[in-house]
């Protein structure tokens, strides 16, 4: 099985900054979307933060929209998700994961914690 390696998160005060990486050997020669996901703690589900189609078609969820930023180095099958004006509600933890044609053949990796704090 193959999965993503996360990293790039940490403890920042609310208004802070991070960058978050993922890199997913395979996923320009394969074409894959890529999205980003949270999950907070309490919460059962993940929670759908952003996605790159392979065609270059970028959406945000609304609440971090103008906040996040998300981008792509196909040379180095890498996305990024460039975070500011962090808000304690974006404490979670942060996975990527392949979709679109890729969908199912990629785990999910161990993803990487955000934590901001009032």
């Amino acid at each position: 099985s193959r999965w993503p390696v996360e990293s790039g998160g940490g403890s920042v005060q609310s208004g802070g900054s991070l960058r978050l990486s993922c890199t997913v050997p395979g996923i320009t020669s394969e074409r894959c979307d890529m999205n980003w996901y949270r999950l907070a703690a309490g919460r059962q589900a993940r929670e759908w933060v952003s996605s790159f189609t392979f065609d270059g078609v970028i959406s945000y969820l609304s609440s971090v929209k103008g906040r996040f930023t998300m981008t792509k180095d196909a040379a180095k099958d890498t996305v990024y998700l460039e975070m500011s004006n962090l808000k304690p509600e974006d404490t979670a933890m942060y996975s990527c994961k392949p979709m679109g044609r890729c969908y199912g053949y990629y785990s999910w990796g161990p993803g990487t914690q955000v934590t901001v704090s009032s």
